[in-house]
């Protein structure tokens, strides 16, 4: 993992097809030890994937060619891709994502992914990631500086969990899981959602936009309500969410948050396994009602202080009483430079904390909330 390299748009390789990545396996030494091996090469070819959607351009990657990709994967991995489009999104009310993807000429895609294992089912994992193809921060429009630059990776998040199933054939994962990728960009244009509309989500909650650079939120609340509807024993959310998570935690440690401590404990275990770190933050109740809205059900933005909190705090309405674990991977998303097993550039953070978690997916018990809220 630590010598990926992302170099298939270079001269010096062959020419790729524009709607296909190159997705390739890392080499794999003679030295290495034989324990683990087979587990370690299929997990590190699962994290290069994810870095490679990541690393791709928003011109080569976009959420329809998202699509294309995840059926390319899902054929040649084990697991259903059912792709959604604009028209079904809206009979499917959809509001959140149709909102965001307001302002762009590309439509936007949600993707199903369904892992079914063989034999009896030890339970059902649902997981949702964040798919912002590109991120302007449309009306709310983002400075021109280097940051620039990484919002091609803001769907990071769909990029872990759709890697994170080319997995679970091979590891024999005994758990049903269902993913949802939310994935559309989020550009300026007369027709883009502004500050102040009301979007209406799958469940009918009523959204005011205070702020559009405040978008992931918006889409995975869709996704969050239809795993709920399909009956997951357990979700598990990653984003590139927010800044304040970077801020807090810098380049190195996911934000963890979650309203069932016994799901929250296994995504930490999944983590240290894996060596990928995540540090848990308090779901601070007290807090929800800086999403409070005069016109709608809620906002979504809280105020100037603990953005990571109020950003979960504002999935969490929509994760119901379900256990619920959220990944925040904005800081962890990317590295400045060689480190370990993180390459410059896109990481993959999380895919291997998803396919540990699902090795050994068995219900968690239902709390009503947290002890860290």
């Amino acid at each position: 993992m630590g010598r990926y390299r992302f170099d298939v748009l270079q001269r010096k390789t062959k020419d790729v097809p524009l709607a296909l990545l190159q997705l390739r396996a890392p080499g794999i030494t003679a030295e290495a030890a034989a324990g683990g091996l087979a587990t370690g090469r299929i997990t590190a070819r699962a994290a290069n994937i994810a870095r490679d959607l990541c690393n791709a351009p928003p011109s080569h990657l976009t959420a329809a060619g998202l699509g294309e990709v995840a059926k390319d994967l899902g054929a040649r991995f084990g697991f259903d891709v059912e792709e959604f489009d604009k028209q079904q999104l809206i009979e499917l009310g959809c509001g959140g994502l149709l909102g965001v993807n307001a302002g762009s000429a590309q439509e936007p895609r949600m993707l199903k992914l369904t892992f079914t294992p063989e034999g009896e089912s030890t339970g059902h994992l649902g997981m949702v990631g964040k798919g912002i193809m590109y991120d302007s921060g449309g009306v709310s429009l983002k400075p021109s500086d280097p940051m620039h630059l990484l919002m091609k990776m803001d769907m990071g998040g769909a990029a872990s969990v759709l890697a994170s199933f080319t997995a679970l054939r091979e590891l024999k994962a005994p758990a049903k899981v269902t993913g949802f990728l939310m994935c559309t960009d989020n550009m300026p244009a007369g027709s883009a959602y502004k500050l102040g509309d009301v979007l209406t989500a799958r469940n009918g909650t009523t959204i005011e936009v205070k702020n559009t650079d405040a978008e992931g939120r918006l889409v995975m609340c869709d996704a969050l309500t239809l795993a709920v509807e399909e009956g997951a024993d357990a979700i598990v959310d990653i984003a590139t969410l927010t800044g304040a998570s970077l801020m807090a935690l810098g380049q190195l440690t996911a934000a963890l948050f979650g309203n069932n401590q016994p799901l929250v404990d296994r995504v930490r275990d999944a983590a240290a396994h894996t060596d990928e770190q995540v540090w848990q933050l308090p779901l601070e109740r007290q807090y929800r009602k800086q999403l409070d809205s005069d016109i709608a059900d809620i906002s979504n933005l809280g105020g100037k202080y603990a953005g990571a909190t109020t950003a979960a705090l504002f999935l969490a309405e929509f994760a119901g009483d379900t256990p619920w674990a959220h990944l925040d991977i904005a800081g962890t998303m990317q590295s400045d430079s060689d480190d370990v097993w993180r390459s410059k550039g896109a990481t993959g953070f999380g895919t291997r904390i998803l396919i540990e978690l699902a090795r050994g997916f068995t219900p968690v018990p239902v709390q009503a909330s947290s002890p860290a809220d």
